[in-house]
């Protein structure tokens, strides 16, 4: 079948393209390994049939009935700048480039939320929102390249996550259209039920999303900046646990591990140095061969490199470096800066002063861009972001960091931050003397490194999302899980056309075992985690806290605590839970174990926040067991000193929207098909 005429026949409206150039364009997005193949030029292995641009909604329910028809793949695309192979389409795919939807539909001041499509590019947006006095406070270092139904879809984390959490955290409702062409409308509800979790992080294979309501905030009036040196990263780590266990909220908290810090150290004083006339293309490509030799050679004995760096004494490197940036109104901005400094210095940091953040703000965007000379030297580059409880933060550090050690050189910062636990973001580099062995060097490195991340209680992925790179090991993360989204995607796509091989894993889920729901409460003090069965009563856990000087936190609303379970409490929405709109960067619940109406259990391990596909806790927050009961869950614990309690956000928008007749039909669907699964 001839696929551009066949469209074209259909949709006679619709702009199509199957000229080489388009599909060359769209045959991939910025994965690091499809970099070494089309070094290799292998690229065209990947081009799609066709390239779709649809105008609206409709448009693109359109194109879905069509290839739900003709069982074609559909494969959503933003701006392609997506790092984790989510797009790989063949010669029988339709690309679906959505720019074109890039209006803003509604921006309502008064309840502090936008209506958006989801073509809308990040640093346009963000620039039209700041000229009206408004913010989204979503900062991805991909922000002059990516979009909004790209964030949705990845489960995207911005840079100043600290203060306004991650998109997850920022969406209040979703348009998607699902497999067969239907136009669905999800809710965001304080108390459930609540599908926009199960389609944020679904990476296109669970619909397309069109646009999204987000909140807004208003543009930040002032900011406060500073930087602190640490010892050990060990010892900045600390310090931000503290800070943000104490109720304080940098949009900002971004620590360099002691290499890290040195590389930029010496980056900075490179740029004063040579802040003169610019040089020549001719002058500038003087040596060039030599250095690339140079960089080839040191990549290929990393082992050697990492070695040296790590016996090499903190002090000489000049320790990790803590960037702090707080915004809001002046005085509050200056007032919670005030308690970070106290806590730094008693930690004992060495005040850096405002210069390394303001650097930093100012070139807040330019790692986007350091990846292509590595790969015109003859080496490669990647980054990955995994993330655990603070209690086992050490450990994900030093399994993966040696994991990754072994054959390439690695360096890591902490950039986003929770009361509960916080991510590393690993950089790394290699080399080999073929494409071909880059390539077997670059498979065997994420292998490893992403088992060591599973071994040490990690997540695999924080805000990147899954793709090709790591669907591999999502089984050993989620283990039955991942049959649940094979259960959703039978419900949203039934004739399995969205982009199918993105996301899950071809092999079965790893049965591995799930542990039973422990006894009596337990505390990880470190993360601020009680571990608790979905039968404990809430007055059992307040009663267990109480001896720590923690509480649940509940308010009005709350149930009787002596007669309800975690389950039920957690079924019914958790009424009286602190709200979440108030303090994005908190989360109630960290992990879970679930068994499902069928009697199938899964566990989904504690992590401050994560990026592994849908968000599975979904279907069980609010839902009045439709899908079946918590066995145990990892609750967020709070101290009773009033003292911590953080400056809430304001937050106007509607915390529980009535539920249609169509949305709720949706939801129950999802649910009977999670429930069932054997």
């Amino acid at each position: 079948m001839n696929l551009e005429a066949a469209l074209g026949q259909a949709l006679p409206n619709l702009t199509v393209s199957a000229s080489p150039v388009d599909r060359i364009a769209y045959a991939r997005d910025l994965w690091p390994r499809h970099h070494l193949a089309v070094s290799d030029g292998r690229i065209a292995d990947h081009r799609p049939g066709v390239v779709v641009w649809p105008n609206n909604t409709e448009d693109v329910a359109s194109v879905v009935r069509f290839c739900a028809k003709e069982g074609i793949p559909l494969v959503p695309f933003g701006a392609g700048s997506g790092v984790c192979g989510g797009v790989l389409p063949d010669e029988r795919t339709v690309v679906l480039d959505l720019k074109r939807l890039d209006r803003v539909r509604r921006l309502d001041a008064e309840a502090g939320v936008l209506d958006v499509e989801a073509g809308a590019l990040g640093i346009r947006l963000e620039e039209d929102l700041n000229a009206a006095g408004h913010t989204l406070g979503h900062f991805p270092s991909s922000i002059l390249c990516s979009t909004v139904g790209g964030w949705v879809a990845a489960r995207s984390a911005g840079q100043c996550s600290g203060l306004y959490g991650k998109i997850e955290d920022m969406v209040a409702s979703l348009e998607c259209v699902v497999g067969e062409g239907e136009i669905v409308r999800f809710d965001r509800r304080l108390h459930g039920p609540d599908a926009t979790p199960l389609i944020i992080g679904s990476e296109g294979v669970l619909g397309v999303v069109t646009s999204a309501r987000l909140r807004l905030h208003p543009a930040p009036a002032a900011r406060a900046f500073g930087a602190f040196s640490f010892p050990t990263v060990e010892a900045g780590w600390e310090a931000m646990r503290e800070m943000f266990q104490s109720g304080i909220r940098p949009a900002v908290a971004r620590l360099y591990d002691v290499f890290d810090s040195f590389i930029a150290r010496l980056g900075s004083v490179r740029r004063r140095k040579h802040a003169g006339p610019k040089k020549t293309l001719e002058e500038r490509g003087e040596g060039a061969g030599f250095g690339a030799a140079v960089l080839r050679r040191i990549l290929r004995r990393p082992g050697v490199l990492n070695r040296i760096v790590d016996a090499a004494p903190s002090d000489w490197l000049g320790g990790a470096t803590l960037i702090l940036v707080f915004e809001g109104q002046a005085a509050e901005s200056e007032a919670d800066f005030a308690r970070a400094k106290q806590i730094a210095l008693a930690s004992g940091a060495r005040d850096l002063g405002e210069g390394p953040a303001r650097h930093w703000l100012s070139h807040r965007y330019s790692v986007s861009y350091r990846q292509s000379p590595v790969f015109m030297a003859g080496a490669f580059s990647d980054t990955m972001e995994v993330a655990a409880p603070w209690s086992r933060l050490g450990e994900l550090y030093r399994a993966v960091r040696e994991a990754l050690g072994k054959s390439v050189f690695v360096m890591a910062h902490l950039s986003h931050a929770y009361p509960d636990g916080c991510s590393i973001y690993f950089t790394f580099a290699g080399s080999a003397p073929t494409p071909a062995a880059m390539e077997s060097v670059y498979d065997w490195t994420w292998r490893t490194a992403l088992d060591a991340a599973i071994g040490a209680g990690g997540t695999l992925s924080h805000h990147h999302g899954v793709g090709r790179s790591k669907a591999p090991r999502l089984g050993a993360e989620l283990g039955r899980g991942i049959d649940v989204v094979h259960a959703l995607r039978h419900v949203l796509d039934p004739r399995g056309i969205m982009n199918p091989g993105n996301l899950l894993p071809r092999d079965p889920p790893e049965r591995r075992p799930v542990p039973p729901p422990p006894e009596s409460p337990t505390l990880d003090r470190a993360s601020l985690l009680v571990h608790a069965s979905g039968a404990a009563t809430l007055a059992e856990i307040e009663t267990f806290l109480a001896r720590s000087a923690l509480t649940l936190g509940l308010g009005e609303g709350a149930p009787d605590l002596a007669t309800t379970t975690v389950d039920a409490w957690l079924s019914r929405g958790a009424p009286g839970a602190p709200d979440p709109w108030l303090d994005p960067a908190d989360h109630l619940v960290a992990g879970f174990t679930a068994r499902l109406r069928s009697g199938a259990e899964f566990e989904v391990r504690p992590s401050p926040r994560r990026a592994v596909g849908p968000d599975l806790f979904a279907l069980f927050f609010g839902m009045n067991g439709r899908a079946g009961v918590i066995r145990s869950a990892h609750l967020r614990a709070h101290s009773r000193d009033p003292l911590t309690r953080p400056r809430p956000l304001e937050a106007r928008l509607e915390r529980n929207p009535p539920l249609g007749e169509s949305e709720a039909a949706w939801i129950d669907r999802m649910a009977e098909a999670a429930a069932r699964i054997d």
